[in-house]
């Protein structure tokens, strides 16, 4: 950058120096020397105000023009000052005032609310009740459960010292919770019961659930073949975990279902409306060689067209013929579970059809090694033939005039000679 010459420089200078020298020239015309003639009492007085004085009287004056209004001035911002203060501190009264109010709002809504929940919690109970009976809420040996009424007494006891509005909801809380494990214990113990029926009835759990475990009730070993869609994921946090006792809970229900899934293709509805078993399961005598002999099934005495039922629900997997059993009828029920329905007259299914139980598959007649009309009805579990009897004996609704017919046996039956009657006509 060029510095400005010497010539410039003072040729500004001489400028300046000018406007100041008619600026004091103005001052001066302002405050020019005056004269005063006074006369008193016959004599004449003369006062001279030189421009000095006066500049120095007008100076005075302007100073304390100044620090008057100067003075004015704080004096107005002083009173601004606390005048906000002052409303600054009516504001803060009044939020104080709006929060307490509010606060007791939030008692009384959360008061509210308590009942609230309360009143929907007796409604679950009561409706649960209604459908599941009364849930178990003692613990047994070898249950799995959590029990956490100690845990939510100490919790109830810490938050009603801290916050005395929200005991209510710790109390609420406990309550869910008990719930919570009692319904638990409700799905183990159905779980477990039919684990038992299965075991009973000679079915091996792991086989029928397709994936699922047979251990304790309440554990979870879903296969993860064939498994998949879009995710929804369930929490109970915020942070979006989910409490363990609550998935426990899912975990059980989940189970109980499963196997109550698996109990519903067990044989559970009598294949045919027959007042009687014509020959029992196991050894007998045989109706054509009269030497002894394996009977695979249950054989039921009836008319020639009657219907024939599926024992349970699931797919047909075989419609033909079978050496000895005639027109046969197969239906899978699970891996490695089937039933057989054999000597028809005609069929009323096909291959591949899903039935539901109780469902008309055929209808009863006497084709292949038989003496007369009748149902011959097997269970095969891994292609090995079982008793059927404690399969359809297990249901409630099973005719005790079958059990009572089933009773009596023959003299040369086999291991159910107590139980079922001996070789007739009709029997396979």
């Amino acid at each position: 950058m060029n510095k400005p010459k010497p010539q410039q420089a003072g040729q500004r200078f001489a400028r300046v120096r000018q406007r100041l020298a008619a600026t004091r020239a103005r001052i001066d015309q302002w405050f020019p020397d005056r004269e005063f003639i006074m006369r008193s009492q016959g004599q004449v007085r003369f006062i001279r105000l030189a421009a000095r004085t006066q500049k120095r009287a007008a100076t005075g004056v302007a100073v304390l023009a100044l620090a008057y209004v100067g003075s004015i001035t704080t004096l107005a911002l002083i009173r601004w000052h606390d005048s906000r203060d002052a409303t600054a501190l009516l504001s803060r009264q009044a939020r104080v005032e709006k929060a307490e109010s509010r606060v007791a709002a939030y008692r009384r809504n959360l008061d509210e609310v308590t009942s609230d929940l309360q009143r929907r919690q007796d409604f679950i109970e009561k409706v649960t009740q209604a459908h599941l009976g009364t849930l178990p809420r003692d613990s047994k040996d070898g249950e799995t459960v959590t029990n956490s009424s100690s845990e939510t007494g100490r919790t109830i006891d810490k938050v009603s010292a801290a916050v005395p509005e929200a005991g209510n909801l710790a109390r609420m809380e406990a309550r869910q919770l008990a719930f919570v494990e009692s319904l638990t214990r409700y799905a183990d113990r159905r779980a477990t019961g039919g684990l038992a029926m299965m075991r009973h009835l000679g079915v091996d759990p792991r086989m029928v659930l397709g994936g699922v475990g047979s251990g304790e009730a309440g554990s979870s070993e879903v296969g993860r073949d064939a498994m998949g869609g879009p995710l929804f994921a369930l929490a109970t946090d915020a942070d979006g975990s989910i409490d363990p006792r609550f998935a426990r809970l899912g975990a059980s229900l989940s189970r109980m279902s499963a196997l109550e899934r698996a109990m519903s293709r067990m044989p559970q509805v009598l294949p045919a409306s027959a007042d009687a078993v014509s020959s029992g399961f196991g050894y007998r005598s045989d109706p054509f060689t009269r030497h002894g002999s394996f009977h695979p099934g249950l054989d039921f005495r009836g008319p020639s067209g009657a219907p024939i039922y599926a024992a349970a629900r699931g797919m047909v997997s075989f419609v033909g013929q079978r050496s000895g059993y005639g027109n046969c009828v197969e239906v899978t029920h699970g891996p490695g579970l089937v039933t057989r329905y054999a000597h028809m007259s005609a069929f009323r299914s096909h291959v591949g059809q899903q039935v539901a139980a109780g469902q008309t598959i055929g209808a009863i007649g006497s084709t292949g090694r038989s003496t007369g009309p009748h149902l011959h009805f097997e269970v095969r579990i891994n292609g090995q033939p079982t008793n059927p009897r404690p399969f359809l004996e297990a249901r409630s609704h099973v005719s005790s005039t079958i059990v009572s017919h089933s009773a009596r046996a023959a003299t040369h039956s086999g291991p159910d000679a107590a139980k079922v009657t001996g070789p007739t006509k009709g029997s396979k």
